[in-house]
């Protein structure tokens, strides 16, 4: 390949698939919610740079959940109480509502051959849920990957660097810095990403992070059209 990278691997949440909003928009009318797709869409990446800029652990989603439903437009008098709704209810299963744009965009790099991977913060579930609607390792009815890493799985999440180890052996005939790694998150995936020697892209669909030192684009469709 003579493009800018040699692989490519992405993070699952907020870059191939998202919360339900199917499932979070009819929860958060009762308090006010705008039901939309897109204002769920916008919901969660103005909620992961509130997680990054207060530097909460993966652990840690109350920020989260309170940018969330502000977001939305959730009733002033009903936010904490929305912002726990929300917190019992986006479990790890519900990380399942396909990015549409990721998904042509996958398309366009399996067709060029792109060798791509998945290495993600889960709870042992992201495998088998990108399975059922947009990628699985080898060969089968979506987009082909080398390896899908769950971090329950492998025993490390990220902001641990250690994670990649587990996915750079399938790309062993790449050097780390000709690898991209494409995240959402600014304490989870840049982090990581760059202490592993990969290169950090975060997905930023709405400009969140102007001036940021590290490269950003609004999907995953723009690396595809730089890579094919």
């Amino acid at each position: 390949m003579t493009s800018r990278f040699d692989a490519v691997l992405f993070d699952a949440g907020g870059v191939l698939v998202l919360p339900d909003p199917t499932v979070l928009a009819p929860l958060l009318d009762f308090y006010g919610g705008d039901t939309t797709v897109e204002a769920h869409r916008r919901a969660h990446y103005a909620a992961m740079a509130a997680k990054s800029k207060a530097g909460s652990s993966e652990a840690e989603w109350l920020v989260y959940d309170e940018a969330y439903v502000a977001a939305v437009g959730v009733r002033d008098a009903d936010l904490a109480e929305a912002a726990d709704v929300l917190n019992r209810t986006r479990t790890p299963d519900l990380w399942r509502w396909p990015i549409p744009e990721t998904l042509a965009a996958l398309q366009q790099l399996a067709a060029a051959g792109v060798p791509m991977g998945v290495v993600s913060n889960a709870a042992g579930q992201v495998e088998g849920s990108l399975n059922r609607s947009v990628c699985q390792v080898g060969l089968g009815d979506f987009t082909a990957m080398r390896c899908i890493v769950d971090s329950q799985v492998v025993g490390v999440e990220k902001p641990s660097p250690r994670i990649f180890d587990f996915a750079l052996p399938h790309f062993a005939e790449f050097s780390p810095e000709r690898i991209a790694y494409v995240g959402d998150s600014v304490a989870m995936d840049i982090v990581s990403s760059r202490a592993a020697g990969l290169h950090s892209i975060l997905i930023d669909p709405y400009n969140d992070h102007d001036g940021a030192d590290f490269e950003r684009i609004s999907s995953v469709q723009v690396l595809a059209s730089q890579l094919v």
